[in-house]
């Protein structure tokens, strides 16, 4: 290690002009950057992470900030120190890409979708390094090989679009290598992929910063992700350091409560072995609740059998139907009343997709649905406007399935009236009591969704979908966008309202950790198909299939003595969905394993 760090913060202040007045995003922040070390800067929210890395890039005036005091002392290779707070913008304009790269956590916007991949992977590395297009597209070719790419000459040619979400955030780091820079800041670049994605780039980053000596800045709320990358750990909360330490003297010896609070509040993977039944989890400063298991029924509630859907793929001069996607293929499976099952899988292995599916949100082409008796598929639009008082399902972004100009009160109340379940002051009374119920105080029952943070709005969603007392609920990543302590809160409000209300939910998630928390029963889904099902400690203790298998191993444990190595994770590429009309392909066949653990022996393609 070398004595002079190469990014130092010292005493750094950031402030916002707002209506109220001037709010400081950072008060008074001081930390350092090593070469060839991995510090991460973790806290909720609002707690002033990405300020300091936005400031350290002098990308904060964009974004209405001012730096209002401290210095940002950079090492340049040839240039000596240099105090960033005070360099000029063009200064700035030739230190960023080249000298300091940033992996921002939303790869669509960090990429221009009317170029191609390619010309934005060489447009860097000409005007920073003056190299000939040739020679660029050489390097890009051979960037696009280090973060593994599959066909990397094919998608070179390819628009951001045409890419999954975890081939744009490899792009969007190859972006940042690109001039091999002496500073990476990499802001969430893992909130929005899947296990298996999120477990290769962390791989990725840390071979890269092992072979290239780059020193690594990462900012996250994952706290399985900061065991698995750092060598320091800074935590802030509200706009202040609490607490600096290396990872093993954070994870084993925390010493600020914050610190504490946010520790008890990470789901780890094992945590419910030995434990039949799901039960919330022990909050710091409730510990006093009484934690109970939640038995639930053996009464069916929800039988799905055979549950196919494909959605065409159109094409040609005439627009007629050339392929179809697979997303859903002969799903079948059973949900008790009072429990959870889970699907759990990759993005694109139909999970979401069975939940509209079920709910008839999208159109399945065949299958049976039956919900306590009443045949969902056979239901016509009044009917099934009727019987969809039973089942209501939360979304994933609050934000998007709030209206942002109703008031609170008003979005709870609106399915009460248009069902007329409840009028006047009963529905107001009730209302009232669905805030008491999801822990949201009264007051903020004339609030509009933009004055709640992300935790608080998808209570909201909560209280909407309980609204007309629903057998069934479907939660689809409904805690996925949330901070590890919000997280918490909002999974032991679902499992408590469970227990009371003897709800059923069919829980979507890719977050192994909280499946296993919440989950009765468990389905992995491969390719449109449930790839295993069974009893919860079942699949998490004794997996079967080997794509169960590869997804265990490559969750992220939150303890520094169980990080994963790049040859741990051997993943296949997953084969594509789209298959020619009039494709058929094999029904699915299980064998039982164990009473209830059913694995798929047909073959699945993995």
């Amino acid at each position: 290690m070398l004595d002079n760090p190469i990014a130092r913060i010292d005493r750094l202040r950031v402030e916002f002009e707002t209506k109220d007045g001037t709010v400081a995003g950072v008060e008074d922040v001081s930390f350092d950057v090593n070469a060839g070390e991995t510090v991460c800067i973790v806290g909720e929210s609002g707690s002033g992470k990405s300020v300091s890395s936005l400031s350290l890039m002098r990308l904060i005036e964009f974004g209405g900030g001012e730096i209002a005091n401290g210095r940002l002392l950079f090492d340049r290779k040839e240039g000596g120190e240099l105090d960033l707070a005070t360099a000029d913008q063009d200064l700035m304009r030739t230190i960023r890409g080249n000298e300091i790269g940033m992996i921002f956590q939303e790869p669509m916007t960090a990429l221009n979708p009317v170029f191609t991949v390619g010309r934005q992977l060489t447009e860097g590395l000409r005007v920073h390094r003056g190299m000939t297009r040739e020679q660029a597209e050489a390097r890009a070719l051979e960037l696009m090989q280090q973060v593994r790419i599959p066909e990397p000459e094919r998608r070179l040619k390819q628009y951001p679009h045409e890419l999954s979400g975890g081939m744009r955030q490899r792009v969007v780091i190859a972006m940042a290598l690109a001039c091999k820079p002496r500073l990476l800041i990499a802001d969430e670049p893992t909130t929005a992929l899947d296990v298996t994605i999120q477990a290769e780039i962390l791989a990725l980053m840390d071979r890269l910063k092992r072979e290239t000596g780059t020193a690594v800045m990462f900012i996250t709320h994952d706290m399985a992700v900061v065991a698995q990358m750092a060598d320091r750990v800074v935590v802030m909360f509200r706009g202040n350091k609490v607490e600096e330490g290396t990872a093993e003297e954070i994870f084993e010896r925390p010493q600020h409560p914050y610190t504490k609070a946010l520790l008890a509040a990470v789901p780890k993977l094992g945590e419910m072995k030995g434990k039949a039944l799901p039960e919330p989890m022990r909050l710091l400063g409730r510990e006093q609740d009484e934690v109970k298991p939640i038995p639930g029924t053996d009464q069916p509630l929800l039988t799905v059998e055979g549950l196919t859907t494909r959605f065409p793929v159109k094409g040609g001069f005439f627009r007629r139907t050339i392929a179809n996607v697979h997303a859903v293929e002969d799903l079948n499976f059973v949900l008790n009343k009072g429990q959870t099952l889970s699907l759990v899988g990759e993005s694109g292995c139909g999970k979401s997709t069975a939940g509209r599916s079920i709910l008839r949100l999208v159109e399945p082409m065949r299958g049976r649905v039956d919900l306590d008796g009443t045949d969902i598929m056979g239901l016509g639009p009044n009917m099934l406007r009727d019987e969809r008082r039973q089942m209501q399902m939360i979304f994933q972004d609050p934000f998007a399935s709030l209206n942002p100009q109703m008031n609170l009160a008003d979005q709870v109340a609106e399915p009460m009236r248009n069902y007329g379940t409840h009028s006047g002051s009963a529905m107001m009374d009730r209302v009232a009591m669905l805030f008491d119920r999801v822990e949201l105080p009264r007051s903020f029952m004339r609030r509009f969704p933009h004055e709640l943070s992300g935790g608080q709005r998808q209570r909201i969603a909560i209280a909407r979908a309980l609204a007309l007392n629903p057998k069934l609920i479907v939660s689809d990543e409904a805690v996925s966008a949330l901070d590890v302590s919000v997280q918490a809160q909002v999974l032991n409000l679902m499992m408590e309202l469970q227990a009371e209300m003897g709800l059923s939910y069919l829980f979507i998630s890719h977050d192994m950790a909280v499946v296993e928390r919440v989950s009765h029963k468990v389905g992995v889904m491969y390719l449109g198909r449930i790839v295993e099902i069974g009893p919860r400690a079942a699949v998490f203790e004794n997996p079967q299939h080997p794509y169960t298998q590869a997804l265990m191993k490559a969750v992220p444990i939150a303890d520094p003595h169980m990080r994963k190595s790049e040859k741990d994770l051997n993943f296949k590429p997953i084969p594509s969905p789209i298959h020619p009309v009039g494709y058929e392909p094999e029904p699915n066949v299980y064998d039982e394993v164990a009473p209830g653990h059913f694995v798929l022996t047909s073959d699945s393609g993995y």
